[in-house]
């Protein structure tokens, strides 16, 4: 655990909403609702997992932190300051210390620049070093994601997905940032280059004392390099606690399901567990259900599930779920949302 008691990011009431528009005038006929609501807080040092099915808005929030998509409404603080009330050269300003891991390392490269123009376009663009200087630190960079730094003049084409996630990681360094968005890193990699990722990203943690929002499918990966775990359905945070509280004691339905699709290279396994199929499809973000989002695929739903939101209760110490059905859920008082977000 890399953790300490000071809140790097803290994220209030964060709503995301994409108009969708119909017609030759354009006219909105309704939005969908890709974040709706969330809350939460990234301490200094440690790692947040983030994970949920695909659409769930795991993505879309951390692009909203770094101001990549301007937040329908809320708040984010990095270090107390707001980014969404910062002015565009403000902004700019603090994108310094505030990067991101792209998930497609094929599709976040230029094809056209080489490796010293990637890495270095970060330093250009500030006006932080050009030259001879520009060189050594594209240098020091490679040497920091265990790249040769004899290949700053090749181009991405000329190197594996693994190498070219290395690359991002160089060109995300390059600010020396404190915190940054890992967006599913290692999805797009073989299963023999991820963990050699996620190793590189530890370390770098530890030399660096970086702070990572680790977005990702893999809840396996996630147990290992969290510190803590947020688990997303359809814009809402269903549970938050240490990850082996999550792992170990799971309190939310979703989280259960989600875990029980873990494979397990253990044939007497199964015989003890049995494995949660959820039916049907994950509703649509444009027209989510009425009160509970997981109520249309949860296997212990009741009529009530249907009229109350429910909030992200402290169900136990550091341990939060947002579900009617958890015990002790009636007697927790203390409810994640703006005004006790702390």
């Amino acid at each position: 655990m890399n953790s300490t008691n000071e809140t790097l990011i803290r994220v209030e009431d964060l709503f995301m909403h994409f108009p969708v528009y119909r017609g030759i005038i354009r006219r909105q006929v309704g939005a969908i609702r890709a974040v709706d609501g969330v809350s939460f807080e990234v301490m200094k040092g440690e790692t947040l997992g983030l994970v949920g099915e695909s659409g769930c808005g795991k993505t879309t929030v951390g692009r909203t932190i770094l101001q990549l998509y301007k937040p329908t409404s809320g708040h984010v603080y990095f270090k107390d300051i707001d980014l969404a009330t910062l002015k565009p050269e403000a902004m700019r300003q603090m994108r310094q210390e505030l990067q991101m891991i792209f998930q497609d390392p094929y599709a976040s490269l230029n094809p056209r620049m080489t490796v010293r123009e990637i890495i270095g376009e970060p330093l250009v663009a500030f006006g932080l070093a050009s030259g001879k200087a520009l060189d050594e630190r594209v240098a020091e960079l490679l040497d920091l994601v265990r790249l040769d730094r004899n290949y700053s003049e090749r181009y991405p084409h000329e190197f594996s997905g693994g190498q070219r996630q290395r690359i991002g990681v160089a060109r995300a360094l390059a600010m020396n940032p404190s915190f940054i968005v890992c967006d599913e890193p290692i999805s797009a990699l073989d299963v023999s280059i991820q963990s050699q990722v996620v190793n590189l990203l530890e370390d770098l943690q530890k030399e660096l004392n970086l702070t990572y929002l680790f977005i990702a499918h893999d809840l396996s990966m996630v147990r290992h390099i969290s510190d803590r775990v947020v688990v997303m359905y359809l814009g809402k945070i269903m549970e938050l606690a240490d990850r082996n509280d999550v792992y170990i004691n799971p309190l939310h339905p979703y989280t259960k399901a989600l875990l029980s699709s873990i494979p397990v290279p253990d044939p007497d396994y199964y015989e003890d567990h049995q494995r949660i199929v959820l039916e049907g499809d994950v509703p649509s973000p444009a027209n989510p259900p009425s009160g509970c989002r997981f109520r249309t695929r949860c296997p212990i739903a009741i009529n009530n599930c249907a009229e109350i939101v429910p909030e992200l209760r402290e169900i136990s110490a550091g341990h939060f779920a947002a579900c009617i059905r958890v015990e002790g859920y009636d007697e927790a008082e203390e409810v994640i949302n703006p005004e006790n977000v702390n």
